[in-house]
């Protein structure tokens, strides 16, 4: 293949802005927050697992509290009842079943009372880790937030440089002669991203392979609009005057 030096020179100019393109897009993939906001969204996930559990142990001590304070009802009702039937009966027999049955009432809702404090105070603990919970939650939100608004504007930086960097390939890789543009891109895909190379001292920029004997010669004798590859690593070599041939 032939291409006048300048064509071949301005394959380095693609092949830098594409090493550019390549490492936007290695940072895009990579930014800082990335790490942490993982470990966050770890974090999170386990903590509501942990309130989940906690909301249960609340929901079962309200409900026994509901229980009780229905029960204490109850038996409040028939202390009133019993009471006031016995301010409304004259009969001994009566006064006597109703005083040992109000007696036995009176002992049952102080022990549903006691039982009430004893739940009651669960219903507080159970609210409070709730609350702490839902606080530890906020603080992670508070931190997602921060940096999710970090990694938005090193993202937005790194895209403007990227669309950059993209408008000015198009406008190389277009002053580039079809075939020779297409043998690079083949190059590139098969060389890791990079499809010429800078021959610098008669060393390829692409392999670091120092030329010697005929690969030497074959590259000294060549015309300079011969498209020449690396016998190494098979990538377009471009000479230029630091080629030292």
């Amino acid at each position: 293949m032939k291409a006048s030096p300048s064509e071949q020179q301005e394959l380095l100019r693609l092949q830098s802005l594409d090493t550019r393109l390549q490492q936007l897009a290695h940072r895009l993939g990579s930014l800082p927050q990335a790490a942490p906001l993982a470990e966050l969204a770890t974090r999170d996930t386990a903590v509501r697992g942990t309130r989940a559990e906690a909301i249960g142990g609340l929901e079962d001590a309200r409900a026994e509290l509901k229980r009780l304070e229905s029960d204490v009802a109850v038996v409040e009702a028939r202390i009133a009842r019993d009471g006031d039937r016995l301010q409304h009966t004259s009969s001994t027999k009566d006064v006597a079943a109703l005083e040992a049955e109000l007696a036995s009432l009176a002992k049952r809702l102080s022990d549903l009372e006691d039982q009430e404090l004893v739940v009651m105070e669960r219903v507080e603990a159970a609210e409070a880790a709730v609350d702490g919970i839902d606080a530890e939650r906020a603080t992670i939100a508070a931190e997602v937030a921060t940096l999710e608004s970090e990694r938005d504007q090193a993202a937005a930086g790194l895209a403007t440089e990227r669309d950059a960097a993209e408008r000015d390939r198009r406008v190389v890789a277009g002053g580039i002669p079809a075939d020779l543009l297409a043998l690079y891109e083949q190059r590139r895909v098969r060389g890791g991203g990079v499809g010429a190379a800078l021959l610098s001292h008669r060393t390829c920029g692409g392999c670091t392979i120092t030329l010697t004997g005929s690969a030497f010669e074959n590259v000294r004798r060549a015309a300079s609009d011969d498209v020449l590859l690396c016998p190494e690593c098979d990538r377009i070599l471009v000479r230029t005057d630091e080629s030292g041939i």
